[in-house]
């Protein structure tokens, strides 16, 4: 892969990772257009997802440290001794470190028992149009009945669990990892902008462990002669980084204010380009 093509895919994860809008997607459809061709692959996504997760990382580092240290403290008995002090009873910070932990098996256990349907079949743009537009219409509904109450703080096991196996559903392409989540925490009657930070708080040991599992057992497949190569993938990650962090901070601002419409639309949209691509032949499902 060229390097310049790396850049244009790098810009690409990182304006999209963190919008409701499907960044595997839009890596599916646009690395087949340029020059070089061709689906950049299921572990090069996985990868460069690394560097926008990177800047979860920078942007949210005081509150995880802040999370990390209650839970912790909880978990070695340091608020208590009971199951219950242990769990959080004492502190939101612990709670909301083990509705993190509790939210995140879903898409551990089911990413790796469907690994290969969701490297191959999964990957079928009809598909992934089907869903885009399905699931943008979801967000759409969730955004106009969702109460807007409630903020992270106030988040139970249930809605861990809840939350845990929407963000699972973006295993099948067209979901989108913070549409799903976003949309079930409306439907909870959490805040635009409570829903995207736990979303974004969710999504940490899901991404960074798919990263590295894929960069571990596709090493050999990324560096081969028909693969991305290693350098281009991590210049790509790199680009992610950068622009992921700016994406962040500009759309939480938006949440404050904005609704989810915009996106809707942009969802229903892209899904009938994909549509329409498949159609002329410029594009290939598989």
């Amino acid at each position: 892969m060229p390097w310049w093509e790396a850049i244009v895919l790098g810009l690409v994860q990182g304006l999209t990772e963190f919008l409701p809008i499907l960044s595997s997607a839009h890596i599916r459809v646009i690395g087949p257009l340029l020059p070089s061709g061709g689906d950049p692959g299921a572990a090069f996504t996985a990868v460069i997802q690394l560097g926008t997760e990177a800047a979860v990382l920078l942007y949210f580092w005081r509150d995880i440290v802040r999370i990390v240290k209650a839970w912790a403290a909880a978990l070695t008995g340091r608020d208590g001794r009971t199951w219950r002090e242990r769990m959080g009873s004492h502190s939101a910070d612990a709670r909301l470190g083990w509705y993190v932990i509790l939210g995140s098996i879903p898409i551990v256990v089911l990413g790796v028992a469907f690994k290969d349907v969701i490297e191959t079949a999964f990957r079928n743009l009809y598909l992934t149009a089907f869903v885009l537009a399905v699931f943008g219409l979801v967000l759409g509904w969730a955004d106009k009945v969702g109460a807007k109450k409630r903020e992270v703080a106030s988040l139970r096991p249930r809605d861990a669990a809840i939350l845990g196996l929407a963000q699972a559903m973006a295993l099948i392409p067209g979901v989108s990892r913070s549409g799903g989540t976003i949309s079930a925490g409306l439907f909870l009657g959490l805040t635009r902008e409570a829903a995207a930070r736990f979303s974004f708080l969710l999504a940490i040991p899901a991404v960074v462990a798919a990263g590295i599992f894929e960069l571990i057992t596709e090493f050999d497949e990324l560096n081969s002669p028909e693969g991305p190569g290693l350098g281009p993938t991590f210049l790509a990650a790199g680009v992610a980084f950068v622009v992921g962090y700016a994406v962040i901070v500009w759309f939480l601002r938006l949440l404050k204010t904005g609704s989810f419409i915009p996106f809707v639309i942009y969802r229903l949209a892209f899904a009938t380009l994909i549509v329409v691509l498949l159609s002329r032949g410029v594009l290939e499902a598989t």
